[in-house]
């Protein structure tokens, strides 16, 4: 059965990678392969790679002579990106929590937002730490909380009040769950992980409308499949999106900031 929240097939890659890619997506990859070597220990593993917005980036960071590997769970995502992604890529559909791959095979692991999605992040961890060289480097980043999230507060808003006490549709708020340093490292420490370093970071947030993003957050996500299992017409929605989005950041053209976290730690 497919899981509807985590469910990113039809249209939903073409309306993640072209508006939301450029809006926010493609200034936290450059911002999170700025932080890695040129020349790793070893070969370099991404976990959830979506679209490819990263793993363009990856292939073009990291010398041509390792390999990059590019893993997701979704065929929809990782067919959209062999599309998209110039250069020698090992394409693999892969569960973070249960990686096909021998231990100490990479020198890296990089992984750009996901992490909050996963539901037991206590596997994740340790399944990144088996298939590094001792050394390797853990990269990844996660949305900082709605607190500081203005923008995501605001769809949060709308979905509690368009389905009161509809728990699948807390899918909203899953995205700004997972920014807790002392949970974080926690995690990290008992997957033997070391030389922790959290980063708190605010990246601008760029569309030519309100409207155009809040279509990108609507149709571009799972959100899009649980508004029709409901019955209710997507284009409502993004309106409503848009009303509240144009009040932060106007309504042509949109302008913000999204507030994440950017983790980096070493394998020991």
């Amino acid at each position: 059965m497919v899981d509807t929240a985590r469910d990113f097939s039809g249209s939903i890659p073409e309306h993640y990678d072209t508006i939301l890619g450029p809006a926010i997506l493609e200034r936290m990859a450059a911002d999170l392969v700025r932080r890695m070597p040129v020349r790793p220990k070893s070969e370099v593993l991404e976990l959830a790679c979506g679209t490819g917005i990263l793993t363009q980036r990856l292939r073009e960071r990291v010398d041509a002579s390792f390999r990059v590997v590019a893993t997701d769970l979704s065929d929809d995502m990782l067919a959209y990106a062999r599309t998209r992604v110039k250069g020698k890529i090992d394409w693999r559909k892969a569960d973070a929590a249960a990686l096909p791959f021998k231990e100490q095979t990479f020198g890296a692991v990089v992984r750009r937002l996901g992490v909050m999605f996963v539901p037991k992040k206590q596997k994740v961890f340790p399944e990144a730490r088996r298939v590094l060289v001792e050394g390797g480097l853990l990269r990844f980043n996660s949305w900082d909380s709605l607190e500081v999230n203005p923008e995501g507060r605001a769809a949060a808003e709308l979905m509690d009040g368009m389905f009161p006490g509809d728990a699948e549709m807390q899918f909203t708020r899953i995205p700004f769950g997972f920014n807790d340093e002392t949970t974080i490292r926690r995690l990290l420490d008992d997957a033997r992980f070391a030389d922790v370093r959290i980063d708190r970071v605010a990246y601008e947030v760029k569309a030519p409308s309100a409207r155009m993003l809040a279509t990108g957050q609507v149709r571009g996500t799972p959100r899009a499949a649980l508004f029709e299992k409901r019955g209710v017409k997507l284009d409502d929605v993004i309106d409503r999106l848009a009303e509240r989005l144009a009040s932060l950041g106007g309504a042509e053209p949109y302008r913000s900031e999204r507030r994440a976290l950017v983790v980096q730690a070493k394998a020991i």
